[in-house]
């Protein structure tokens, strides 16, 4: 017989937002200083987004990137965002590829919008992005327990290459 003791279900917590994102300040270019890559960002370097109001009261979302190395070309994505609890303006929705879009929530944000963290719902997304090309080693490391805080696996996350600013 085969007895299994001190065996418990581990639990992630719920993903918490932030109370409040001022779109305003928000808005601008932003550094991919690390991710979670998906298959479309893979072998990206130097990328960064850029968030704009539009008059239609979404937000062009234009992510930016070199394939490969800092000489490739640079190349563009243009997508659309919309916030879908303006309450804290911390949950969007992201389109790049109509009709499919994904939810981005914003999980951490230094209080001068020097740095924010951007995941989705399951834990399977996540971007560190920053005004500046690279963070210092003491935010970054933060960043990371934060982000352990809420349930994401450090392993997972990779630095996505920038050029000397």
């Amino acid at each position: 017989m085969l007895v299994l003791s001190g065996c418990s279900t581990m639990s992630t917590p719920p993903l918490r937002t932030v109370s409040h994102v001022d779109l305003d300040r928000y808005l601008g270019r932003w550094y991919v200083i690390a991710n979670i890559p998906y298959f479309l960002e893979k072998g990206k370097v130097a990328s960064y987004d850029t968030y704009a109001k539009r008059p239609d009261g979404k937000l062009d979302n234009i992510f930016t990137f070199r394939k490969g190395g800092f000489d490739a070309p640079e190349t563009s994505w243009h997508g659309t965002a919309w916030v879908t609890n303006p309450a804290t303006n911390a949950e969007w929705k992201v389109r790049f590829i109509w009709p499919l879009s994904t939810t981005y929530l914003v999980l951490e944000l230094d209080p001068d919008y020097r740095w924010a963290v951007v995941g989705t719902p399951g834990r399977d997304l996540l971007w560190i992005l920053a005004r500046d090309r690279a963070l210092t080693p003491a935010d970054y490391e933060r960043i990371l327990r934060l982000i352990e805080a809420q349930g994401y696996e450090r392993g997972k996350i990779v630095p996505v290459p920038q050029p000397a600013a």
